[in-house]
């Protein structure tokens, strides 16, 4: 870390020491976080009503309470945005990061703590670059800006008191003063809500910083891409910005974008998966290239994992980190340091190593074609147009798939509509 100040490398290596902790002793640091929830939210009315002081290990905090979905935990957290307090967390909770509802009908508004924030979030965020300087020490990353690409946030009609708003504005929202010094846009441009004139201030801020990363979903990334370029009249990104080296992704599979970076990029930069949802930062890859995510597990979340074909059942199982297995399909089911409390996040994710523990996430609960017994996922609907790509030298901006089912005069099958930045050499 020769760019870093004696005294940044020095707070690095304690760092790096304390990943090496949770990093070999996951499951013991597991115990850990799930008895300090547990503590913490004794004295909440969640944690009264199923006796949280009576719950002194894993098993019996599993026979207390039950696996819950958001409707299950609504109740509170709308008691919550109305101006209660000590209801599912012990400290007071004023904001929401509002989540699209992809398995229900309706937007969710998930608790965000200060402890989720500063414990689990930014904790997390930390960890992940210090990580990426441990394996990358001549990274000039802070020798330059971090574009981020964030939503919107807005004041709850319910009470003053509490904001809502997509995660990412949420976090942005209350960075750390010296993280505002490390990032780009303004403010200002950066949680507006109307997406169209957003890009169009994010390209006209941003053309001449000295960008190194980036951050946000794909999709909206490649459309301020493209809109910097027709401004520019450059033909590649490295030529706006030539000295971006990371882009970091989450949210949605990035193997149906990968080959549109490249091409827009223009040169070789590293990539990082990140798996960070308005319920937590549960995963990051430690390095470019790994398979799969490293699971963070000292990050204020207790994680269960709960194979898919339980979910449904009144009494689902679920299993801890020392009995999961290699490939099967997981959903897990977190507890958290913002009051979420056996809650199905509904991802599901599969291990790709025990040693560190490492994660893949392979679709959602509810996102699946089964109609025949086939079990079609998330991933393998990705792989499968990754390949059709790679064989046929198309490009794909999105896509989407269904079932048809069984007729009098047809077999089963199942029907593609695929949109193309670059139609595929022969459709045959």
């Amino acid at each position: 870390m020769s760019l870093l100040s004696p005294a940044i490398s020095s707070l690095a290596r304690m760092r790096l020491w304390r990943i090496d902790g949770w990093k070999k002793n996951p499951v013991e640091a597991q115990r850990e976080v799930l008895q300090d929830l547990v503590t913490s939210a004794q004295y909440t009315e969640f944690g009264r009503k199923y006796n949280f002081h009576e719950l002194f290990n894993i098993r019996s905090f599993k026979q207390a309470v039950p696996v819950h979905e958001y409707n299950d935990l609504k109740p509170y957290i709308e008691r919550i945005m109305a101006g209660e307090q000590n209801i599912l967390w012990n400290t007071p909770v004023f904001w929401f990061a509002k989540s699209s509802g992809t398995t229900s009908d309706k937007s969710k508004f998930i608790p965000i703590s200060e402890e989720s924030l500063e414990d689990c979030h930014f904790k997390a965020a930390k960890d992940v670059l210090t990580m990426y300087y441990q394996f990358n020490p001549d990274s000039a990353l802070l020798t330059g800006k971090g574009l981020v690409l964030g939503g919107s946030h807005n004041i709850n009609p319910m009470n003053n008191d509490a904001q809502y708003g997509d995660l990412s504005a949420v976090l942005l929202q209350n960075t750390p003063f010296w993280g505002h010094w490390l990032r780009t846009p303004d403010l200002s441009i950066a949680l507006m809500d109307e997406w169209e004139s957003k890009i169009e201030k994010l390209a006209e801020s941003t053309i001449h910083e000295n960008v190194t990363s980036i951050s946000g979903v794909p999709t909206w990334t490649l459309v301020l891409f493209r809109r910097i370029l027709e401004i520019t009249g450059k033909s590649t990104m490295s030529e706006v910005w030539p000295s971006l080296e990371l882009y970091m992704h989450g949210g949605v599979s990035f193997t149906p974008y990968k080959e549109q970076f490249r091409k827009l990029i223009g040169k070789d930069i590293h990539y990082l998966e990140m798996y960070n949802a308005s319920e937590g930062f549960f995963a990051a890859q430690e390095r470019p290239g790994d398979d799969g995510m490293l699971l963070f597990t000292d990050h204020g979340i207790f994680m269960e994992f709960m194979p898919v074909s339980e979910y449904g059942k009144k009494h689902p199982q679920t299993v801890g980190l020392q009995d999961v297995e290699l490939g099967k399909n997981y959903a897990p089911v977190i507890t958290t340091n913002g009051g979420l409390w056996r809650y199905i996040v509904g991802d599901t994710v599969r291990f790709t190593s025990l040693s560190p523990f490492r994660i893949k996430v392979s679709g959602r609960l509810k996102h699946y074609m089964n109609a025949f017994g086939e079990e079609v996922i998330v991933d393998n609907t990705d792989k499968a147009i990754a390949d059709a790509c790679a064989k046929t030298g198309a490009i794909v901006n999105d896509y989407t798939a269904a079932p048809v089912y069984f007729s009098d005069n047809a077999n089963g099958a199942h029907e593609w509509l695929i949109e193309f930045e670059k139609d595929p050499s022969s459709l045959d």
